[in-house]
């Protein structure tokens, strides 16, 4: 196996974008809103879409912007739906970004269909060609994607107490004066402006894996917060290392030349949380095995 300087930028590019996704998605878990990252990377297409219609350009921060105001409408629509229409939250979701993606789609056929759209490139992204070709530079996907981290863990550290109560008891949160609506959607647009900025990373169905299973990963390590925001991100960056390394020493064992990287990423994390569980089943069968019941080990400290 050759390893020269663009292998480390995919592998960076790629940790970047699994840690900017799995901090959002620790808090995803913890809402049990797993697939609200689901609905917004599909609902993205209009805003792409319709950035290019009203500024005729392929520049990034029309992109950007476009995708990010859809995504972040998409969640406010759900919310809408699921109060306003008695719907449940799951069926407003399945409502609100089939639309969006179908209108999108709609958009690109009838208006904008000679874009270049590489279908494979929407599914799973083109981390391998986000790499430099030159040595010394650093690539766009990098940049974008290490800034989405820090404004995410600037966001978290500035509100992490109104977050975690919002998290785990929204209506203390309101009776102590933090508008729990306005940490969701909050949350919901750090989610958007994630879930955007990995898109020509690792993809609109990737993403969803950078998402939660980190998070949920860590939560079966963990009970607690802060270090399940660190066990995910831990995580994450083994994800994105396990993942190159598989997708350049795996596929050549059965006899086939190459798989993305952003597959073997997921592919990676979900290892690493099947390893997380079969661990995590341990205490409880020992415990099933000395006469307790489930609901005592829980019960601890």
């Amino acid at each position: 196996m050759d390893w020269n300087f663009t292998d480390t930028w995919i592998v960076v590019t790629g940790a970047l974008c699994a840690l900017a996704c799995a901090l959002p998605g620790c808090f995803l878990v913890l809402r049990k809103m797993s697939m609200m990252g689901d609905a917004i990377s599909h609902a993205v297409l209009p805003g792409l879409a319709l950035a290019f219609l009203f500024t005729g350009s392929r520049e990034s921060l029309p992109m950007f912007l476009g995708a990010a105001v859809t995504g972040v409408l998409t969640a406010l629509f759900t919310q809408w739906i699921n109060r306003f229409a008695n719907v449940d939250r799951g069926a407003a979701m399945g409502v609100v970004f089939t639309t969006l993606f179908a209108i999108g789609l709609v958009l690109i056929v009838r208006a904008a269909d000679h874009v270049d759209l590489d279908p494979g490139c929407v599914l799973y992204g083109s981390l391998e060609f986000s790499a430099p070709i030159v040595p010394g530079e650093v690539p766009r996907a990098a940049i974008v994607n290490g800034a989405v981290l820090l404004l995410n863990i600037a966001v978290i550290a500035l509100l992490y107490k109104e977050l975690r109560l919002s998290a785990f008891d929204p209506a203390l949160a309101d009776t102590l004066g933090f508008s729990s609506n306005l940490l969701h959607y909050l949350l919901m647009t750090l989610v958007a402006v994630t879930t955007v900025a990995a898109f020509e990373s690792v993809g609109s169905i990737i993403v969803i894996a950078m998402l939660i299973v980190p998070a949920a990963t860590a939560q079966l390590v963990t009970r607690r917060l802060l270090p399940m925001l660190l066990v995910a991100s831990a995580v994450a960056v083994l994800s994105a290392v396990l993942g190159h390394l598989g997708a350049l020493t795996v596929p050549p064992l059965f006899g086939f030349s190459g798989t993305t990287t952003s597959g073997m990423m997921a592919f990676a994390a979900g290892l690493i949380f099947t390893v997380a569980w079969l661990v995590s089943l341990m205490p409880r069968r020992r415990g099933a095995a000395e006469g307790h019941r489930p609901g005592d080990l829980a019960a601890g400290p």
